[in-house]
């Protein structure tokens, strides 16, 4: 236990101090924790003795490098990347603002769907903020929306990039868990949908209240209408390709993010948004993410060997145990934990580092992993609009320097009420997020 509290104690010194990269800060006190765990120091230094944590630490390497599961990653990175090159969220909001911006609220309204509908597309939730910020901030500044709703629309509609399948958040997921990453893909869906229409909830809230924050546009005739509707048709295709292929198994999830990635260059190309030069900006972009992902994998593999081997799930078991609380119980506090570490902490960096030490726990409690996974990513999802370091928040306040952050934070709050109500739905109707994958793969 002692090993264990200096462990965590290093690691947050290296995160939060030394702001040391994370994958690397875990791979590290991962290692020489392990180490520890056997007796090992720098004063006993023994070759042979040494072996067990460097092949551990070399396995987990090589076996993730060699992960056929793992080209999902970089696939979908490129897929989304081609897609934000063909020019889509421009016919997305235009789509979405035709047939919605006539309501009082309906260019936020029409926001929201178009980040869900460019998320599910592009699987990163900073991507769809900063890209829809420059598409829909000057609409809704044309027809006098508040800064505080147009932001906000943004920020909260831009986290759903990391919820709606196909989603990098959830592939990690699933492979720091060993999760079936296409039950996680149909375990998404229903709740990215209700997330929509939770934030189009909280816009007719926000214009109830003041309807000048969210004045309505002029209507656009049905005939225009369906024109913008067909702007996005080959891309809607795209998703309902690669998304339908998991779902019915006629795809694996890799073979599926191939299909996409193939796709999305096919439109980029009749589209002629490409051009050499930013062929090669987008394949040295996809190649860069991927392997900072892939080494943030690798060290939270290492750093969960560490945390296994020194028994932590074991430890919290029987701490849960001892306490004779209803498993329920401790599920809202691990999420009240999420809520409270995604006030200092950004989402990615909270999730490896809670993922090893909550998912034995859950399982051995008797929950569906895929099911506590959605409920993980809903918890995170709140973390990128949480002050004080609500990321779409600051990537907003980035872009759109005339804004200030406090203005997009008040703005958030009807927002993050709607997402703490849809997680409060999910964690006490689990049926919502098991539906599909039931229904499709059990």
């Amino acid at each position: 236990m002692t090993v264990l509290l200096i462990g965590f104690a290093v690691l947050l010194f290296l995160i939060i101090v030394v702001r040391m990269p994370i994958a690397f800060a875990m791979g590290l006190v991962g290692f020489f924790g392990f180490a520890a765990m056997l007796g090992l120091s720098w004063d006993n230094w023994d070759t042979f003795r040494w072996t067990a944590p460097l092949s551990m630490a070399a396995n987990r390497v090589v076996d993730t490098v060699q992960n056929y599961s793992l080209s999902v990653i970089p696939l979908f990175i490129l897929m989304g990347n081609f897609v934000m090159r063909s020019g889509l969220s421009q016919e997305l909001y235009h789509a979405s603002h035709a047939f919605l911006g006539h309501r009082k609220g309906g260019l936020a309204m029409a926001t929201v769907v178009a980040c869900g509908g460019f998320s599910a597309i592009s699987g990163s939730s900073l991507a769809t903020s900063a890209t829809m910020s420059k598409v829909a901030m000057p609409s809704m500044r044309k027809y006098g929306y508040s800064d505080s709703l147009a932001t906000a629309t943004i920020a909260a509609g831009g986290s759903l990039g990391i919820l709606i399948p196909p989603s990098v958040i959830l592939v990690i997921f699933g492979l720091l868990t060993e999760t079936s990453i296409r039950e996680l893909f149909a375990a998404g869906f229903i709740p990215g949908m209700i997330a929509v229409l939770f934030y189009l909830g909280a816009v007719r809230y926000v214009v109830w209240r003041n309807p000048a924050a969210g004045p309505a546009a002029e209507p656009v005739p049905w005939k225009e209408r369906f024109i913008a509707l067909r702007g996005v048709l080959g891309v809607l295709g795209l998703f309902v390709l690669v998304m339908g292929g998991i779902y019915l198994g006629v795809f694996t999830p890799t073979e599926a993010a191939g299909v996409g990635a193939g796709g999305a260059f096919l439109i980029a190309l009749m589209r002629r948004s490409l051009t050499w030069s930013n062929l090669f900006d987008t394949l040295t972009d996809t190649a860069r993410t991927s392997v900072m992902l892939l080494a943030v994998v690798i060290g939270a593999l290492i750093f969960s060997d560490f945390v296994n081997r020194a028994g932590l799930p074991e430890i919290l078991l029987a701490f849960v145990n001892g306490l004779d609380v209803a498993p329920i119980v401790v599920i809202l506090a691990i999420v009240g934990i999420y809520l409270l570490l995604g006030m200092v902490f950004e989402s990615l960096s909270m999730m490896l580092l809670t993922i090893p030490i909550f998912y034995p726990l859950v399982a051995a409690l008797g929950f569906d992993l895929v099911w506590f996974g959605i409920v993980v990513v809903i918890a995170i999802e709140i973390s990128l609009i949480t002050p004080p370091v609500g990321m779409n928040v600051f990537v907003l306040s980035a872009v759109l320097r005339d804004v200030k952050t406090s203005t997009i934070f008040k703005g958030v709050g009807p927002f993050w009420v709607a997402d703490i109500l849809r997680l409060l739905l999910i964690i006490f109707v689990p049926v919502l997020a098991l539906f599909l994958p039931e229904l499709l793969y059990r």
